[in-house]
């Protein structure tokens, strides 16, 4: 009982702190004010924390926020500590939440110019300390109103978690997650990056909501289909509606080949010719086995301007397998050597892919000609598990089955090739230069 005292006296003091704000920047009795101020932080800078948590509380309780905001910054480290300290004890703990986040409003207040950070340091504490998940979704849905374009995007799944759980608990509904979803895509959409590593990020950000998303089966195709059709057949030419529609379909497994997702994806390219709708239409074609029109639209989205590099990037590499797939092993090539370029991230896929076209394409000429292309396969074979660990077994694997078709030592001597030498294959308009191997 103690201690949950203890943690609601926090809680008093910041109101008591707030009241001295009129009485000037060290409060009604600066004196004391700056001796605990000076106290705390001698302690805090030892990383002495037992000993600067009880006279940062006194600080706290003497002092307005105005008087240091280190005092508040500084305060969030210690109260975290408390929690951490406290962990089986979760009444005191939750007092210790509920002072920890009002500390982020507190410094929000009063020192605006660091409002978005406090409020984006305000979001993840929530997501780490916060159990009841309608609590933690109105708090983050309050942050993401409050800092918009420029809210932390891991709030966006943080957010999109807990209405999910809710959503399991009986508590929210599938249109209101369906809602959720939409509002934080379109968001995160908005949030381009500020350098290649943000950008890199967002982009990961977007894959794992929607992964998330996906996988909590909230909305199944049936679900959408009576959910949407009637939204866009009352409003054909709301191009956000169009949109929304677009995505959560093209994300619902087995729900492209409908009318619904036909006339707004259609709709979405009419209203908005952009890459995105380019990308739609893409997907939309490839399911109706429409390859050509379907290679079109991806190579238009891909040439947009709008696009960036890491959402060019991944379009390269769905554009490469998409036309392995359909037999057109030299685009496919071009694509998936781009992707690399763009974003490295995509090397050990990519490489993957090479290794599977060339080791799929057959040549003509003689035996070592014939055989030549499994060598540059290997190549990339071996590129690829390097360059993503994770693809070892299956490269290798592949790596063993097309080794079994390198020529015979006696056949390479007999046209004058030996391992080790510089070897340049050309074939379907596909061209490299590999190193000979035989077997031995």
């Amino acid at each position: 009982m103690k201690r949950i005292l203890i943690a609601i006296a926090g809680i008093a003091m910041i109101l008591t702190g707030t009241n001295a704000f009129a009485q000037g920047k060290y409060g009604a009795d600066s004196a004391e004010c700056i001796k605990y101020l000076s106290y705390y932080q001698d302690y805090y800078r030892q990383r002495n924390y037992d000993d600067a948590i009880p006279n940062w509380r006194t600080a706290y309780k003497l002092c307005p926020p105005t008087a240091s905001q280190n005092l508040i910054l500084n305060g969030t480290t210690l109260v975290r500590t408390l929690i951490q300290r406290n962990a089986n004890n979760p009444q005191y703990v939750a007092g210790l939440v509920d002072t920890l986040l009002t500390l982020h409003d507190v410094r929000a207040q009063y020192y605006p110019s660091y409002a978005v950070t406090a409020l984006n340091n305000k979001a993840i504490d929530m997501n780490n300390y916060v159990k009841d998940q309608k609590a933690l979704y109105n708090g983050l849905k309050e942050v993401i109103a409050a800092n918009k374009e420029e809210v932390d995007p891991k709030a966006l799944l943080f957010q999109l978690n807990a209405a999910i759980e809710m959503f399991k608990n009986g508590d929210m509904g599938a249109e209101d997650i369906i809602n959720t979803y939409n509002d934080n895509i379109s968001l995160l959409e908005k949030i381009p990056g500020k350098t290649d590593e943000e950008k890199a990020a967002n982009a990961q950000l977007k894959t794992d909501i929607e992964t998330v998303f996906i996988s909590s089966k909230v909305a199944s195709c049936e679900t959408l289909l009576e959910l949407y059709t009637p939204r866009f057949n009352a409003n054909p030419d709301d191009l956000a509606l169009v949109t929304n529609i677009a995505r959560m379909m093209s994300n619902t497994e087995g729900c492209q080949d409908n009318d619904l997702y036909l006339n707004a994806v259609t709709a979405m390219y009419r209203l908005d010719p952009s890459y995105n709708s380019a990308y739609f239409l893409y997907r939309l074609n490839s399911v109706r086995g429409n390859a050509a029109d379907a290679i079109k639209y991806l190579e238009e989205a891909i040439a947009s301007p709008d696009s960036d590099s890491i959402t060019d990037a991944n379009y390269n590499y769905e554009l490469a397998a998409f036309c392995y797939k359909n037999g057109q092993n030299v685009k496919a090539a071009d694509a998936a050597r781009k992707a690399v370029e763009l974003d490295e991230s995509l090397a050990g896929k990519s490489y993957m892919l090479l290794g599977t076209i060339w080791g799929s394409i057959r040549c003509g000429g003689n035996e070592i000609e014939n055989r030549a292309p499994y060598w540059v396969a290997v190549d990339y074979l071996q590129r690829a598990r390097t360059a993503d660990p994770s693809l070892a077994e299956e490269a290798n694997r592949l790596i063993g089955q097309y080794s079994r078709y390198f020529p015979a030592t006696a056949d390479a001597f007999m046209y004058d090739v030996q391992d080790g030498q510089s070897y340049t294959v050309s074939c379907g308009g596909l061209r490299a230069t590999t190193t000979v191997r035989t077997q031995k």
